[in-house]
């Protein structure tokens, strides 16, 4: 492990730069910088998703539409690996960067932080896949795979296995580019990567023949792609992150805050994958025009979701900075300004869904019978949406002031809360308590989300008050009103 010595020389913030949003730039103004490109690279994402389906969808086998289906959780399990390292050390990097204002000497510590979370990443990464090809069978059984589509199932689980490492840096790479306010250059990484994973569809689905092993391979180069974009960049502009494995360290100092925020992410994925399965499962019962109707609905609501994702997530390094700065006054302005663009994006598109609701349905299917339940589950799900949205703020304050346990007790309650509440809800109500399970579960998530904040309000002020001892008086009297 290196001891180069620790720069001291402050930072010099110059207007439009990465850095001067997250510092001193005008609340909204930083918002629209973090947050639009978070949300619009999110959203280029979930258009890839429907395209990709429509290249396997082309060669007309329903089976090979099936093996990328059983593979999708699969995907999530191995993003919330590279979370774990890209969520907890980037907002641990983005408090650093804000506590070297005034102590110019935790900007050496920025190093270490990143050198670790990117290649703890990549091990964990190749842990994970090499587990997973020694257990590839008994994986693609529980994966759901029944034996017509088991085949199709390992040779696209199989390939993506052997890129994760590559997936799981990729992801938490994009999460230390945003950590700097870098929130474009993110964004670009995104939707380089997901050119680069159409232009492969074509080349080796269309051209090659190779099936969803093809599309696979074209997922894992691209964010091959991803992984040297965002490395060159960070090496090339980044004045304090380093990726370089000579600043590796396994200290308490770094471990400990990256994995009490990071353990939550995971805990999240894992979850919501959980939920996903047990909520189709139950719905499956009804037929598939209950099945169809929730499917529209999703794609609907994946407009405003996208976008408030984009302000809960993009927030972060705002967020994480002005607590190790110290700046309670800020802390505080951001997390009004983005509730109050949560609440008002939920509030446009409920009244915008509902008045126009049947030419919204008519984009995605021809079926009128749809329309009656498919507007009490879009209604279900905008509520739930919004709700889920104000929790996701609050659980993106207590990651940036390095709340863990408060992080991990979120990520875990709509896990926990959920299965028994659909549970019961069709036991008791039929289709109709499965459509307002969730919406149930985030109201309850989010009125837990808020006694956590109550209790956690004064460790944070105590947290700003060390961040900047002339402030501390400030930071208190905020808590305490």
């Amino acid at each position: 492990m290196s001891t180069t010595s620790i720069e001291t020389a402050p930072t010099t913030d110059t207007v439009g730069s990465n850095r001067w949003y997250l510092s001193a730039a005008p609340i909204v103004r930083a918002l629209i910088h973090l947050c639009v490109p978070m949300a619009a690279g999110m959203a280029v994402g979930a258009v890839y998703n429907v395209i990709n389906a429509g290249f396997i969808g082309s060669l007309h086998d329903s089976v090979l539409l099936a093996a990328i289906t059983f593979g999708t959780p699969l995907l999530g399990i191995i993003m919330a690996v590279g979370g774990v390292f890209g969520v907890g050390g980037g907002a641990l990097i983005s408090r650093l960067l804000g506590a070297s204002e005034n102590d110019p000497s935790k900007a050496g510590e920025i190093k270490h932080v990143s050198s670790f979370a990117v290649w703890g990443s990549v091990i964990a990464g190749a842990v994970v896949g090499a587990i997973g090809l020694l257990l590839l069978n008994p994986l693609v059984s529980l994966l759901g795979a029944n034996a017509a589509a088991a085949s199709a199932t390992s040779a696209y689980v199989a390939v993506m296995l052997a890129f994760v490492p590559v997936l799981a840096a990729t992801f938490c790479l994009e999460q230390l580019v945003r950590a700097e306010g870098a929130a474009r250059q993110s964004m670009i990484g995104l939707i380089a990567s997901t050119i680069a994973n159409l232009v492969f569809d074509v080349l080796f689905i269309l051209v090659l023949h190779w099936g969803v092993a093809g599309a696979a391979l074209a997922l894992g180069l691209s964010n091959v792609i991803a992984v040297v974009y965002y490395g060159a960049w960070l090496t090339k502009h980044s004045r304090h992150v380093s990726i370089a494995p000579r600043w590796f360290t396994l200290k308490a100092s770094v471990l400990k805050p990256v994995f009490s925020i990071g353990a939550g992410e995971l805990l999240q994925s894992a979850f919501l994958i959980v939920t996903s399965l047990v909520l189709n499962n139950l719905a499956a019962q009804y037929g598939n025009g209950p099945l169809a109707a929730m499917g529209v609905a999703v794609r609907i609501a994946q407009v405003p979701e996208f976008l408030v994702m984009g302000i809960t997530i993009g927030v972060l390094p705002l967020l994480a900075y002005a607590f190790g700065k110290g700046d309670g006054k800020r802390l505080w302005s951001s997390v009004r300004s983005s509730a109050v663009a949560v609440g008002g994006i939920g509030a446009i598109f409920f009244v915008a869904v509902f008045l126009f609701r049947d030419q919204l349905f008519s984009v995605f299917s021809s079926d009128h019978s749809l329309l009656g339940i498919g507007v009490t589950i879009i209604t279900a799900q905008l509520v739930a949406m919004i709700g889920n949205g104000f929790t996701g703020l609050i659980t993106s304050l207590m990651q940036a002031t390095g709340r863990g346990t408060a992080a991990i007790v979120l990520s875990m309650t709509q896990g926990v809360l959920f299965i028994p509440i659909v549970i019961l809800g069709n036991l008791w109500f039929g289709l109709t308590g499965i459509i307002w399970a969730l919406t149930v579960t985030e109201i309850v998530v989010l009125i837990v989300a808020l006694v956590l904040w109550a209790l956690n309000s004064r460790g944070i002020a105590k947290g700003l008050a060390e961040g900047s001892p002339e402030r501390a008086e400030e930071a208190l009297a905020m808590a305490e009103g």
